[in-house]
């Protein structure tokens, strides 16, 4: 019985290394490339300008501001469209992502069919990122901006989704932004969501 609980007691610690070590390299892949373009702190000063923008109480300083945010979304998109071409050239291994709900070592490698490609996410959310910024259906800048809020956390969520796991992307955007993961789903455009369960195979 001893030996029984020493050897899982090994095994635990051996996982819990490999778990700590992939999801390092993980991190350290993925936060490389958006380093370069200061990704993740352009997109949290865009969303707090749109919420100064919406509180805004005079209709001409609220409509300079939305012009203003204008500028600062087509920069985004620019750079998050160079993002997901530089990403394209990760190795498929390191680009596959595992769509159980928690992180366990190893299971991208061993159970390839219930992964998803990390290059193409990166595409979808390009895609939609530019397409919710060059407002071709004609939206009242409110709801421009709460459609490309929600892309944007959308992305990130794919983001961290790849460096963790599923459940802990979920449970991070329902502790920073008080959005579950389908309420995400359901906020942007439909033409991203079809896409992206596409690419996630849901």
């Amino acid at each position: 019985m001893e030996i029984f609980v020493l050897l899982l007691m090994v095994a635990v610690f051996s996982g819990w290394q490999l778990k700590s070590k992939n999801q390092a390299r993980r991190m350290a892949l993925l936060d490389g490339f958006l380093g370069r373009y200061q990704v993740e702190k352009r997109i949290e000063n865009l969303i707090e300008a749109y919420l100064s923008a919406l509180e805004e109480k005079d209709p001409e300083r609220q409509a300079r501001l939305w012009t203003m945010l204008a500028l600062s979304e087509q920069q985004l998109c620019g750079q998050f469209r160079r993002l997901a071409a530089d990403f394209s050239a990760v190795d498929e291994a390191d680009a596959c992502v595992s769509k159980l709900p928690a992180f366990l070592p190893e299971t991208d490698r061993f159970f390839p069919a219930n992964t998803f490609d990390m290059r193409r996410a990166l595409v979808v959310h390009a895609e939609a990122l530019e397409r919710a910024a060059s407002n071709a259906q004609g939206r009242a800048p409110r709801d421009k901006a709460y459609t490309l809020s929600a892309e944007l956390l959308l992305m990130q969520h794919t983001c961290h989704w790849y460096r963790h796991s599923r459940a802990a992307a979920s449970a991070r955007m329902l502790a920073r932004h008080q959005t579950p993961y389908p309420q995400l789903l359901a906020s942007v455009d439909p033409q991203t969501r079809q896409a992206y369960l596409a690419v996630i195979g849901r």
